[in-house]
């Protein structure tokens, strides 16, 4: 029957994977399983019969040999595997809280949300925890999304298997951050450039790089929820640039304070589900 993993030969415990052609075998330690997981416990504390007290018993359980190869590398006393995508980390996460592996599954809800995915895929991560009804884990992800267009994103599998209210939290997340940013977006009266205001007649004008900046922000933000470009160094001087003002890049960096002062105060927005 297959290959053997995990051959330990005072095993007592053969697990067996699901494929139908030549299956893998993982001769495993009953007192190991049972002391990492309550339903392995649960399961080996019911009654056997004589055959199956002398030799070890055989359990054929749905996980690929990949996924149980991986799992039980978690679980045994070894150096924990190096898993390099979502693809790999869902099927054992999804095992792992199949079989209540507590243990594992704390070390796969730290991963999932670690910089590694939650960066680069923050709207999977979102779905995954939402799916697995971890909420910790669901709310850290939606921070990640802030900083992309959410309704842009890849389309995943993911998705699948999470509720419409799981998903419309999200986007609630990002309508309510892009409301309440935008309505930040004005300028006190203080703010003068030397040109735009330099006249009697243009003294209370609003600088023409605001004009800029408030476009140009209205499009980012509404889209991205965050202070990551807007206040940026190439943003600030693309605004002055369109300004078309020679005087307004001055202005610019002199409003450095007020600039500071909004930025601290999107920042300070809800940015959690």
């Amino acid at each position: 029957m297959g290959v053997q993993v995990f051959d330990a030969p005072d095993a007592d415990i053969v697990l067996i994977s699901c494929e139908e052609q030549d299956p893998t075998q993982f001769r495993v330690h009953r007192c190991i399983l049972s002391a990492a997981s309550p339903f392995f416990h649960d399961m080996f504390t019911l009654p056997q019969n004589e055959t199956e007290q002398r030799s070890p018993s055989n359990i054929l359980v749905t996980e690929t040999r990949d996924t149980l190869h991986t799992l039980l590398e978690f679980v045994y006393p070894v150096e924990n595997p190096v898993i390099s995508s979502l693809d790999e980390l869902v099927p054992i996460l999804g095992a792992a809280i199949k079989y209540d592996f507590t243990a594992v599954i704390g070390s796969l809800r730290k991963l999932l949300v670690s910089p590694q995915f939650a960066r680069g895929e923050p709207t999977r991560v979102y779905a995954i925890a939402s799916r697995f009804d971890l909420e910790e884990e669901a709310q850290i992800a939606s921070k990640y999304t802030l900083s992309i267009n959410v309704l842009d994103a890849p389309l995943s599998e993911d998705l699948k298997y999470i509720t419409a209210f799981s998903y419309h939290r999200l986007l609630d997340l990002h309508r309510r951050r892009v409301r309440a940013a935008i309505d930040m977006l004005k300028l006190p009266q203080d703010i003068k450039c030397m040109q735009c205001n330099g006249s009697t007649f243009s003294v209370y004008a609003t600088p023409k790089w605001w004009y800029e900046f408030e476009r140009r922000a209205r499009e980012e933000l509404s889209v991205r929820p965050t202070t990551d470009v807007i206040f940026g160094m190439e943003f600030l001087a693309q605004v002055a640039i369109a300004a078309g003002c020679p005087r307004c890049a001055g202005s610019v960096l002199d409003s450095w304070k007020f600039l500071e002062d909004l930025k601290r105060r999107i920042d300070e927005l809800p940015a959690t589900i």
